[in-house]
Formats: structure tokens, sequence, C-alpha cells
């Protein structure tokens, strides 16, 4: 079952307009990374959903979320999942730079601070789940919550790889699928070594991948089946979850379906406003929104859907 959950009334009405850019670049805002004093966030949100943040990996965005996480503030935020790899920590020994650590302390800051913050634990971080009901510093851990939005819509938290049929029977199969991505990361690193030295933007290689094999996209659309049908299996409005590194936000036939994506290419959040309208959220030196969903009884604006991949 899971714990029901509601973010608490809003601190500031500051919210980025559906479809802008917020402007202000990271280097006018926050001081050097893991020192100095922070100014307060230049937004406030009323909750915020991020998932596979991976740290401990080389190609963990850290020091990107951690801009991000000094721009936007939350009532609440939910941590959704394979924020620590523990996968990767097992197999390859300790890296953890200080910028990791720095995200880390962050998130414990916020929660001294006031923020309530809820951590769903993933396949990547299973360590945690026995620990369910525990807080650590200020952060609960549950396995999967029920958040209610600010015009009263019930979504379902969860990280998603229980519906992984691949994840729940052969997880000798997933890690190998695992190994099969950091390769392919590793190798993006390099090709956009190359790209960056000929002035070229980056460009995800693992997400190519991912979209042009009929046999992921249609791993996709399965797990996005599973899920909605669990959230309305459970009675709620919809569902929020991460796993598959596949930022999506939809609403269809009043089922809503969001992905938070990943900090690891996608670079991507979920935001709740303070009057229930959701926003995928993208940062890159500034904040973007990708795609947006009104309240209910708001007439909805169309809206680019995101694919992840475009840091």
């Amino acid at each position: 079952m899971a714990t029901v959950t509601s973010s608490r009334l809003q601190r500031s009405t500051a919210a980025v307009p559906g479809g802008a850019t917020a402007s202000l670049p990271a280097a006018t805002y926050c001081g050097a990374h893991g020192g100095g004093v922070e100014a307060e966030p230049q937004f406030q949100w009323r909750t915020l959903w991020l998932s596979d943040i991976h740290l401990g990996t080389r190609d963990c965005k850290a020091a990107q979320l951690l801009d991000f996480l000094r721009y936007c503030g939350a009532d609440t935020i939910y941590l959704v999942g394979d924020i620590i790899d523990g996968w990767q920590l097992k197999k390859k020994g300790i890296y953890w730079p200080q910028t990791h650590n720095d995200v880390v302390q962050k998130l414990l800051r916020k929660a001294r601070k006031g923020t309530r913050v809820v951590f769903v634990p993933g396949n990547h971080d299973e360590f945690a789940r026995p620990y369910e009901g525990l807080h650590f510093g200020g952060i609960e851990v549950v396995n999967q919550v029920r958040h209610v939005t600010a015009d009263g819509r019930t979504l379902l938290v969860v990280h998603g790889d229980l519906f992984d049929s691949v994840v729940l029977y052969a997880k000798w199969l997933a890690h190998l699928g695992d190994a099969a991505y950091m390769f392919s990361l590793k190798l993006n690193r390099w090709f956009n070594h190359v790209r960056l030295k000929l002035g070229l933007p980056y460009w995800s290689l693992s997400q190519y991948l991912k979209h042009k094999v009929k046999a992921a996209v249609n791993t996709i659309s399965a797990f996005e089946t599973l899920l909605g049908d669990e959230a309305r299996r459970q009675g709620c409005d919809g569902v929020v979850c991460g796993h598959i590194h596949h930022a999506e936000l939809r609403g269809d036939a009043g089922q809503i379906y969001a992905n938070c994506g990943d900090w690891v290419e996608s670079l991507t959040a979920l935001a709740e406003d303070h009057a229930g309208s959701l926003k995928l959220l993208h940062w890159n030196a500034g904040l973007h929104v990708l795609a947006e969903l009104q309240p209910q009884g708001v007439v909805q604006r169309p809206a680019a859907t995101a694919h992840g991949g475009t840091a």
C-alpha cells in the first residue's frame, strides 16, 4: 500500500511559464560548488521529482544537478530511485568525487531547512528498500507513495523497476544490459569529446539507439502501459516514475504518465507549481519547459513532448 502525501503550502509564487526558458545563466546565481553562502533559489515549486541521478558513476551530471538545485527550490522533493548507483559501486569500486558528495549535502541541507524530501529507492539503490518508514538526516524512505497535487489529482510515485520484466525475472540480464549501457556511455564520452573539439553540440548515442531500435521502443511502450494499469488499479489519476531514462509527460484519457528522465544524459525533472500544473523541465545552464499539463478544468495548451537525450 502506498503512503499518501500532499505537498505543503506555497512559500513563493514564482513559476516558469509554459514553453518559456529561464534566461539567467548558472554562473550568475550560484557560487563555487561545495562552498560559500548560497542565495535563495530563483524558483520555488510546490513539488519536484528527480530520478536516476546515478551518483557514484562517471557519467552522473552532478555539477549540473547542483546548479539546478540551487536555482530551484520546492516544498516537497521526491527522489524517485537510482539516486545512488550501488551496482556500479559494487562492480567498479568507489568512485565518489566531491560534486557527488555536494549533491547529497545539498539535499540534506534542503531537508534541514524545511523541504520535505522523500526517497523512493530503485533497483540500483535497492539496498535502501528494507529501511522503508525510517528517516535519515530528515529524508524519508518509502517504496512507493501517493502524491496529491494542488488541484486534487492523486499520483502514484514509484521508481518502476518492479514493472520491468527483465529486472524482475532475469536480474543477470538486467546487469548485462546495464554493462552494455555503461559501455555506450563510455563511447559517448569519447565521441562528444571529439564533437566539442570541433565546436559541435552534445549528442547522445545511447538515446539515439534507444529511439531507433524497435525492441527498445516496444519495451518502453510496454513499461508505460503496465505502470498506467497499476495506477488505475490503485485508484490514482496517474503515475510518476523513472527507471528507463526516457523523459515524458502526457495525459491520455484523463490518465497522467510522467517519467522524470535522468541526470546522466537527459538532465530533466518533473515539477508541480502551486496551481497544480505539471511541467517537464530540462536544465542546460538555464531552465527550459519541455512539456506541460494544466490543472484540472483548464484547457490544455499544446506542448512539445520530451524524449530525453536533449542535454
